[in-house]
């Protein structure tokens, strides 16, 4: 019997793998990759006899891998928060999937296993930018101020980790940073004692600050758009400064478009945090295009639809009570 790991490489994905491999030790194979890597199941070969868990992938853009898998014999665990279709009726398929936009993938599995890894699920949640959710979840486990605020910044890091066009943009391969903090059970000891975390740390804060110095490059009433150019720092930090302007104005929705060596631009959206959804019917109006309800993106937006973004984006986050 063989055992496949297949998990987003951000880190609600690596957090929520983390959570069930402290509860059920496994050393199976690991599939990962870059954030928007999500088409991971067509990677994994499975039969009768074997064990498939998916995290923090949508069923929807792996249904026919899905199928396969199971068709085959394999058993699937499948646990996300991403908009999936139909999920499929099947002996061999024990999903859980729960696209509230105040739920991450990671929080999903500490409800499965009542909490016995919650820190982690905590730090997940603030990769997610679910401040509040994370600072529910971390509630029984009196935390100080100073603690909570580690892993805010640890889960800011895994994620930030995540984004790039390729793993080469990466500091870490995601497989590599999972191994690096699994043999954690609490995350402040991972904090203290890899050199991952200062290493990420310092990787954040240089690209933040050439993000922060950008201004929007298209406002209206509902939210603003910015573009950063194509270099390894905006490929890093896009996803990260999406939830950066997403706290600071959350009136407002976000997209960050970075442009890309070949032409066309990759885009993230963050739907208004106080209104927190539309993220990703709008992404999924493009080919290339998904995610969630807060948060969503699109793997390639072509320069001859960027026109058509921008007038679905103002009108998918129009203010209350504005005239289309």
């Amino acid at each position: 019997m063989s055992t496949f790991d297949v998990f987003n490489g951000d880190a609600d994905g690596i957090c929520a793998l983390h959570q069930l491999r402290l509860a059920e030790p496994c050393d199976g194979t690991l599939v990962t990759g870059i954030k928007r890597d999500i088409a991971l199941l067509q990677q994994v070969e499975a039969g009768t006899g074997d064990q498939v868990t998916a995290l923090d992938i949508s069923l929807d853009k792996n249904r026919a891998a899905l199928l396969r898998l199971l068709d085959a014999g394999a058993s699937v665990t499948y646990v996300d928060h991403h908009y999936a279709g139909e999920i499929p009726a099947h002996p061999l398929l024990r999903a859980l999937i729960d696209p509230d936009p105040e739920v991450c993938t990671s929080l999903l599995v500490d409800r499965m296993l009542q909490g016995r890894f919650r820190a982690w699920a905590v730090v997940a949640a603030f990769g997610d930018n679910l401040h509040q959710a994370a600072a529910r979840a971390a509630a029984p486990l009196d935390l100080t101020p100073r603690q909570l605020d580690a892993l805010r910044e640890l889960g800011e890091y895994l994620n930030y980790n995540a984004y790039g066009e390729s793993v080469d943009d990466l500091y870490f391969h995601p497989a590599e940073l999972y191994r690096r903090l699994h043999p954690y059970a609490d995350p402040l000891d991972f904090i203290a004692h890899d050199s991952a975390f200062p290493l990420l740390k310092q990787g954040y804060a240089d690209d933040m600050a050439l993000a922060q110095a950008l201004t929007p490059e298209w406002e209206h009433p509902g939210g603003c758009t910015y573009v950063l150019p194509d270099q390894p720092w905006s490929r890093r930090v896009s996803g990260v400064f999406g939830n950066h302007l997403a706290r600071a104005e959350p009136a407002l929705a976000h997209a960050v478009l970075t442009r890309k060596a070949h032409g066309g631009y990759l885009v993230s959206v963050r739907a208004p945090r106080q209104n927190p959804t539309g993220a990703d019917e709008l992404c999924r109006q493009f080919e290339s295009g998904g995610g969630r309800k807060g948060a969503a993106g699109i793997n390639h937006l072509p320069e001859n639809e960027l026109e058509r973004f921008l007038a679905c984006f103002a009108s998918a986050f129009q203010p209350a009570g504005s005239t289309p």
